[in-house]
């Protein structure tokens, strides 16, 4: 048995560690949006509303600095921590600043990569532990908080 699945719960043996994570996912994607954007219109006025000339890159980077902070700082979103699911390395370990870092610069690359993103959508329906690509390539995956507490 290899260190990732001894690690990581086994979808075979630990259904509910998956279940329903790629719609839970997708339910956190848009809360974690809909926050970016408030947060966003919270910061406008501060730039003298130049911002709604270069909004779409305020929100990436908003989104960027969300998504990492959130994620070094209790390994999931607060979208993610609204549907009760949470990152964990191969090591089983909640995610640390590192990992956060590049799970979200995996996570920006796919969204600006439309092929990468569809692919991303695909894996997490059909393999076993909902991964998409950035969580294949460095070897984490989303899991239900509930099915570990």
């Amino acid at each position: 048995m290899t260190d990732y699945a001894w690690h990581i719960p086994d979808p075979v043996t630990q259904p509910e560690f998956y279940a329903d994570v790629p719609v839970k996912r997708l339910i956190a994607w848009v809360v974690d949006t809909i926050i970016v954007a408030v947060i966003c219109l919270l910061i406008l006025p501060f730039t003298a509303f130049t911002g709604i000339f270069f909004f779409p890159l305020m929100m990436l980077v908003v989104g960027f600095i969300y998504r990492v902070l959130t994620i070094a700082g209790g390994s999931a979103t607060w979208g993610m921590r609204l549907v009760a699911i949470e990152f964990r390395t191969q090591a089983g370990r909640p995610f640390e600043f590192g990992m956060a870092f590049l799970h979200t610069l995996g996570f920006s690359i796919s969204c600006a990569v439309f092929l990468i993103q569809i692919a991303s959508m695909v894996l997490m329906i059909a393999t076993p532990r909902a991964q998409g690509v950035t969580d294949h390539l460095l070897g984490t995956v989303a899991i239900n908080k509930r099915a570990h507490t």
